[in-house]
């Protein structure tokens, strides 16, 4: 990563419209502020921009703390990204506004990382309480998904592990489609993490951006509500952002998250 990212961010999250459908317990969503905040589309287009003279591949992630789909723009957004950069793109998704025009543009992507679906319960009474929208609804979706011959990798994925219950109803139902559990983290204090234990390591996500849709870069995916913001993309480049001296510094000497404030107590 130093050697290949120091300059340049390995992957660059963008929200561009601040809304999502379901009202998960474990996700900052439900009491954001910027709730509806839309990214002006002049500051998108620089942004693309900006990453189609980035020289080494990255990684283009069009969410943060919302369901993308529900942007109109999402489709125009990531053809660009696709003709005009070096990048791969990463879907994610709870999977209730995935119709088939959806499926149609994002298979013909032709750098497509993933799709992945943040299903979380199998449960028809659980996903309703928790996350806030109808089970069957968001299951015929993949159902649909799941009878095409997708031309890429779809995720099925679930907060909390280890989960075999859900990764199995999963395999039974979708046994073409990866899934997977994964860590249930605090989003710094907003909610308890699975883990008690903050790594003595550095983080991978300091070589990344996570922008909002003020155009805030927040410190990392963990920080949905930009408590620590690095910079504002509407004043300043993605790389000025970057390679501001505090941000550079962490990947220049990789020194234990426990060095740094929120970084500290971070379990991610």
């Amino acid at each position: 990563m130093r050697r290949n990212y120091m300059h340049q961010p390995n992957e660059i999250s963008l929200e561009t419209f601040s809304y999502c459908n379901a009202s998960c317990t474990f996700c900052p969503y439900p009491v954001l502020e910027r709730k509806g905040d839309r990214m002006p589309d002049e500051l998108i287009d620089r942004v693309i921009g900006e990453m189609s003279e980035f020289q080494v591949p990255f990684y283009f992630s069009p969410f943060k703390v919302n369901e993308p789909l529900l942007d109109t723009r999402l489709e125009s957004i990531c053809q660009r990204v696709d003709a005009q950069t070096i990048a791969s793109t990463r879907i994610f998704t709870n999977g209730a506004a995935l119709t088939q025009r959806h499926i149609d543009w994002i298979g013909s992507l032709s750098r497509l990382q993933h799709l992945w679906i943040s299903l979380n319960y199998h449960d028809q009474d659980e996903y309703q309480r928790v996350m806030g929208i109808p089970f069957e609804k968001t299951a015929k979706r993949l159902d649909n998904l799941h009878g095409q011959g997708f031309p890429y990798e779809v995720v099925l994925s679930t907060v909390g592990f280890p989960n075999e219950v859900f990764r199995n109803y999963c395999f039974d139902r979708w046994p073409e489609f990866t899934s997977v559990a994964i860590q249930k983290s605090e989003w710094l204090g907003y909610t308890d993490s699975q883990v008690d234990t903050v790594p003595v390591t550095p983080c991978s996500r300091w070589f990344d951006l996570s922008v909002m849709s003020s155009g805030v870069v927040s410190l990392c995916c963990m920080d949905g509500e930009g408590q620590f913001p690095l910079g504002d993309i509407t004043r300043q480049t993605l790389l000025e952002v970057y390679n501001s001296p505090n941000w550079r510094r962490r990947r220049e000497q990789m020194l234990s998250r426990q060095a740094y404030p929120a970084c500290e107590v971070c379990t991610y």
